[in-house]
C-alpha cells in the first residue's frame, strides 16, 4: 500500500508515539572511535581526492548539464536538505532526473512514475552522485561514510540509529565485515552504518573505497538503489526494529483514516515531508 507525504507523516508520528520510547530502551549504546585520522587525516584525504574528482569529472558534469536541459528543462539541479554530522543540516546538489507530474488531486506522483529515461540511466550508473563531490570538497560529507538521509527521518530514529550522525556523511558505507547484515531493510543499514561510526580507521576506508567500487559496477545493487525499493524510512516496530512503509501495522493505518477520512489535506499539517532519492 502506498502513501502520500502527508499520509507518511501522520503515521510516523502514531509509531513514534507507541514504539521509539522502547526502541531506546533495548538499543545498545554506541561508542565513537576518535582518533587523529577520523579528526585530521580523513578530512585531509577527502580534499585532495574530492578536488581531483571534481577535475576529472568536470566535461561529464557538463554533457549531463545539457542533456538534463533537454530532458526535463530547467532548473537544472535539485536542492535538498539532508542531515549531516552533529545532526546539522546542509544541502545537496544533484541533477534533476525527475518531472514534478501530478495526479488528480494535485500531489506528486511517486518517484519512480515521475523518473525519466535519462534519469533512470543517470541512476543505475551512478552519474547523479558526482556532485557529491563538491559537499565532499566543502565539507559537508566525506568519501566514505552513512548516506545523508532526508530531514524529515531525524524525529524517527532511535537514540543509537541517531549516533550515524557522529561523523560525516559519505557517497556510501558499504558492508565489508560477513557479520554485518546485507543492507536490504533499514534495520540493516542503519547498524551497519553505527558499526562505522565505531570502528573507522583508514584501513576500514580503503577496504570500503575497493567495495565502493565494486559497488558502481554491480548492476543488481545500483538499480536497487535507484529504485527506492527500500522504501520510507518509518520508525520502528514494537521489537525496536527499524521499519519501512510497507511494514505498518494496519491499526495504525485503521487510525490514520479514522482520524482524517479517506482523503488527507497538505493542509492539515504545518510540515511536510518532501519525496527524495534516499
Amino acid at each position: 500500500m502506498t502513501f502520500n507525504d502527508t499520509e507518511r507523516i501522520i503515521l510516523a508520528r502514531y509509531i513514534a508515539e507507541d514504539n521509539l520510547e522502547h526502541a531506546n530502551e533495548v538499543s545498545a549504546s554506541v561508542n565513537v572511535r576518535n582518533t587523529i585520522y577520523s579528526k585530521y587525516v580523513k578530512r585531509i584525504i577527502d580534499i585532495i581526492l574530492s578536488g581531483l574528482a571534481l577535475l576529472i569529472t568536470l566535461p561529464i558534469n557538463l554533457i549531463i548539464a545539457v542533456v538534463t536541459i533537454f530532458d526535463v528543462g530547467r532548473p537544472i539541479f535539485f536542492h535538498q536538505k539532508r542531515i549531516g554530522k552533529d545532526c546539522k543540516e546542509f544541502e545537496i546538489t544533484k541533477f534533476r532526473n525527475m518531472t514534478n507530474d501530478t495526479d488528480e488531486q494535485g500531489n506528486l506522483l511517486l518517484p519512480k512514475d515521475r523518473v525519466t529515461k535519462w534519469g533512470k540511466f543517470v541512476r543505475k550508473t551512478s552519474l547523479d552522485e558526482l556532485l557529491n563531490f563538491w559537499s565532499i570538497f566543502k565539507g559537508d560529507m566525506s568519501l566514505i561514510g552513512p548516506r545523508p538521509l532526508t530531514c524529515n527521518y531525524l524525529e524517527r530514529y532511535s537514540q543509537r540509529h541517531k549516533m550515524r550522525h557522529a561523523v560525516r556523511p559519505g557517497l556510501e558505507c558499504p558492508h565489508i565485515i560477513k557479520t554485518a547484515p546485507s543492507g536490504s531493510k533499514w534495520q540493516d543499514q542503519f547498524e551497519n552504518d553505527i558499526w562505522y561510526v565505531e570502528n573507522v580507521s583508514f584501513i576500514t576506508d580503503v577496504k570500503m573505497v575497493f567495495s565502493l567500487i565494486r559497488l558502481v559496477f554491480d548492476r543488481q545493487s545500483t538499480a536497487s538503489r535507484g529504485s527506492a525499493k527500500r522504501g520510507a524510512f518509518m520508525g520502528y516496530d514494537e521489537n525496536g526494529v527499524a521499519m519501512n512503509n510497507s511494514d505498518i501495522p494496519e491499526k495504525y493505518i485503521e487510525r490514520m483514516y479514522g482520524e482524517y477520512g479517506q482523503k488527507i489535506s497538505k493542509e492539515s499539517l504545518e510540515s511536510k515531508e518532501t519525496v527524495s532519492n534516499v
